[in-house]
């Protein structure tokens, strides 16, 4: 299944970038598209995914992870199945990036913005993909290590799992940080039933105040 980019949302990007609203004046209406194509000429889309059986309170099928945390307890309560995904912009926007910061701060930031956009496009398309070749079942939304009181420190199942090192090239760090920055690994529920959203972003998170991604400046892509 492939990874694909078909879009940097543009209001996503301004929310990124903490824009107040109004209208955007040209000078940077033109730093925003040069900071989308930067992303586009430097990201190269990767993903890995499994999926495995589920029962609460057991390890997924074949391993010995336990999905930990009565938030995610809950998000997969009608499921059996859980997927693990991976999904990375590679390694060039970041390298680009630390090369804006040394002459061009503002051109650095956007470009971040537009990363942030990508990388949760390429993962949309990714699920969307996935709820195609599992229907008629359905899939939940997405639930990163590090979101409610999934903990952060999950990551390293992720990576062991999906080989994340080996078939992407990202690399984690002790505090539980993915390299390249533009990456997000998660799991879906799958469902024989329909499964309603939920609230999304760092302002329906428990840990909002006291996450790692945030303290950093990032996202955990939830």
């Amino acid at each position: 299944m492939e990874a694909r980019l078909t879009e940097i949302d543009r209001g996503e990007m301004l929310r990124y970038l903490l824009w107040q609203g109004g209208a955007i004046p040209e000078e940077v209406d033109a730093a925003l598209r040069r900071g989308e194509e930067r992303l586009r000429e430097t990201a190269q889309p990767r993903a890995v995914w499994r999926v495995f059986d589920y029962r609460p309170g057991e390890p997924l099928g074949g391993t010995a992870y336990i999905p930990e945390g009565e938030d995610v307890r809950a998000f997969l309560a009608d499921c059996d199945q859980v997927i693990l995904l991976a999904v990375t912009l590679g390694a060039g926007p970041d390298l680009l990036q630390r090369r804006l910061r040394l002459h061009d701060m503002s051109g650095a930031l956007i470009l971040d913005a537009a990363g942030s956009a990508a990388v949760e496009n390429v993962c949309d398309n990714l699920c969307a993909d996935l709820a195609a070749a599992f229907a008629p079942r359905h899939l939940t939304d997405r639930f990163s290590p590090g979101y409610g009181d999934l903990p952060l420190n999950q990551q390293r199942w992720f990576f062991s799992l999906l080989d994340i090192n080996r078939r992407l090239g990202v690399s984690l760090t002790e505090s539980g940080l993915m390299v390249p920055q533009k990456t997000v690994t998660a799991l879906v529920g799958v469902s024989d039933r329909e499964q309603p959203k939920r609230p999304t972003g760092c302002e329906s998170c428990a840990l909002a105040e006291r996450c790692a991604f945030r303290k950093e400046g990032k996202r955990c892509g939830t």
